[in-house]
């Protein structure tokens, strides 16, 4: 297998946990040659060192030059995905299918048709159980292949080569569906990636024209699992996009209970069911459905409990993740922004621990939570330090609006520190990047108008001024898009907080009568 550059082979190994590398170690063992020995030497400098340094390999591997090191990397990449194999197989329902398929080719290939059918036979339950579509097809077109070419028992059986035929033409639509619905959910998600919310009507007016354009035409009824699964994932994202909670909480819901309704369906794909949670939990949020919220989460962490030694390493993310983004979001809808401090701590150490695996979308997230924590504490340097590291980090066009919720947070951040002579100049910037991301809205410019006013020699911060602001902004909270900066940065509650010299973390215990944690 080729390997592009040392990275992937030394992230390969890093990405190992005790247990299959000490799999490795009896896998590769079990043969006694010197490549053996070579291969598993490279391994263990590898293993023991935290950056790739070729020069430093080269000078432990004695009698190695840089063309045999290029070989002994890719029988050494090889040898590992091949342990790992063997583990997975116990783990991954898709790899055990596989593995039986490719049992079947080796009896036919032997002459041996009937003990392959037999396997043939087994395996296509198991998939058709489990939804596997694309192998289930797979399977009975060998099935096909078999029964063309050979005379089997299958011929005296009434209605069995029909029958097989008839799984096969429905299986391959199913196929064919599920493949266009998962390249929908793609774009329809990578819209969201690239911009967020939707801005205006037009925008609104021109992702329902795409959604419309490329949506198949299909039967609810007639789906099977996974369709009607990426059905209610495209609808998730969709009325996410739009602004439209109601409609994104429904389709969430719906999602959730088909693996609810299905319990094996948990084990099988845990990620697909996890991610159904966590929009659940989003709609939740962003509808302040406190009660709702915490029930989701109870039941998330039920889940977790019961299904976590089954997960791989993917799936430790995606539950990291999602789980510490519905607590600190639980924390902020409940006023307990000490909890959120306490996950802090707990969350940043994973970051580390998994940070060649997780994008700077997911990190910028965490920052932002974090810094809106240190804000609604009035711990403002704290909340500087976390915006410093988003408006320096590199998200190459990704959530290019939580960079602005992130200006706006950083601008009244330096103005509750009274940094004015500091603040004319961060004004000029941020308005020059919402410019430059063409993320303009009325909420922004009413916050900037405020703080610009307050600059003003002389000029006393008011009541009145503050009431003014509350007014401003509960008006364009009627507006979904002006108002959805309102769902990142809630200034609102900022002015309230600075009108009744009272802390936002009071103020929202009060707004949620929660008595949670």
């Amino acid at each position: 297998m080729p390997i592009s550059n040392s990275e992937q082979l030394f992230s390969l190994i890093k990405s190992m946990n005790k247990s299959e590398k000490r799999s490795f170690k009896l896998f590769a063992q079990r043969s006694h040659n010197q490549g053996v020995s070579k291969f598993i030497q490279l391994y263990d400098i590898l293993d023991s060192i935290d950056e790739f340094d070729e020069e430093l390999v080269l000078k432990k591997i004695r009698k190695i030059n840089k063309s045999q090191l290029s070989n002994l990397k890719r029988h050494l990449y090889t040898q590992i995905l091949s342990s790992l194999r063997y583990i997975y197989i116990g783990k991954e329902l898709d790899i055990e299918i596989r593995e039986q398929l490719d049992f079947a080719r080796i009896l036919y290939a032997k002459g041996l048709y009937m003990q392959s059918l037999k396997i043939l036979e087994r395996v296509k339950g198991i998939a058709s159980e489990s939804h596997q579509n694309m192998l289930y097809f797979e399977i009975l077109e060998f099935e096909k292949r078999i029964e063309e070419k050979h005379i089997t028992r299958s011929r005296g059986t009434q209605g069995k080569i029909e029958d097989l035929i008839e799984q096969s033409e429905h299986v391959n639509k199913m196929v064919t569906l599920e493949s266009s619905l998962t390249s929908l959910k793609l774009n329809i998600h990578g819209l969201y990636i690239k911009g967020g919310h939707v801005k205006n009507q037009a925008e609104a007016d021109r992702v329902m024209e795409y959604y419309n354009a490329h949506k198949p035409e299909l039967n609810y009824e007639e789906l099977g699992f996974f369709e009607k699964v990426f059905l209610h994932q495209i609808n998730v994202w969709l009325y996410y996009i739009l602004l439209d909670f109601e409609k994104c909480l429904h389709h969430a819901i719906e999602w959730v209970a088909m693996f609810e309704e299905q319990e094996n369906m948990q084990s099988v794909n845990p990620d697909l069911y996890m991610r159904g949670i966590h929009y659940k939990l989003t709609a939740l949020y962003h509808l302040n459905d406190v009660n709702g919220y915490e029930d989701t989460v109870k039941a998330f962490d039920q889940f977790y409990e019961r299904e976590k030694d089954g997960f791989n390493k993917t799936s430790e993310i995606i539950h990291f993740l999602y789980s510490y983004y519905a607590k600190l979001d639980f924390a902020n809808l409940n006023g307990r922004f000490d909890l959120s401090v306490a996950l802090r701590r707990e969350i940043e150490p994973k970051l580390i621990e998994y940070e060649r695996h997780i994008d700077n979308h997911r990190v910028l997230q965490f920052y932002y939570k974090f810094a809106w924590t240190y804000f609604a504490r009035q711990e403002y340097g704290l909340a500087i330090n976390y915006l410093n590291q988003i408006l320096s980090l590199s998200v190459k066009h990704l959530r290019e609006d939580i960079q602005c919720y992130s200006w706006l947070l950083f601008i009244l951040c330096h103005f509750e520190q009274e940094n004015f002579a500091l603040l004319t100049h961060l004004i000029k910037s941020a308005s020059n990047f919402f410019e430059k991301m063409k993320e303009k809205n009325k909420v922004q410019e009413a916050l900037m108008k405020f703080v610009k006013t307050r600059l003003r020699p002389n000029h006393s911060m008011t009541r009145k001024a503050y009431k003014e602001l509350i007014l401003t902004l509960d008006e364009y909270a009627k507006d979904p898009y002006e108002g959805k900066a309102l769902l990142y940065l809630d200034a609102r509650i900022w002015a309230e907080s600075k009108l009744t010299n009272t802390s936002i973390e009071l103020i929202k215990r009060r707004q949620s009568g929660s008595t949670f944690m």
